[in-house]
């Protein structure tokens, strides 16, 4: 019992923490095109791509020469 009523907050910290780790970002690309992201893309990988989940769950993938902008959102 007692660890139930420990764990319980616990585990409530460790969620919310979680939560606020995402950080929205607003990648630009060079013909102006914007796109909004729930975290940062992950970086250019060995085929020259960028790769993210805009906010509607969209997975994009894009040419890495074609970003112009990758910034934090405010």
């Amino acid at each position: 019992m007692k660890i139930n009523i420990i764990g319980l907050p616990l585990v409530m910290i460790a969620v919310l923490a979680l939560a606020g780790c995402a950080t929205p970002t607003v990648v630009t690309l060079q013909n102006g095109t914007q796109y909004l992201t729930k975290d940062l893309p992950t970086t250019k990988n060995a085929s020259g791509f960028y790769e993210f989940v805009d906010i509607a769950g969209k997975h994009i993938k894009v040419k890495a020469d074609d970003v112009a902008t990758i910034k934090a959102d405010n």
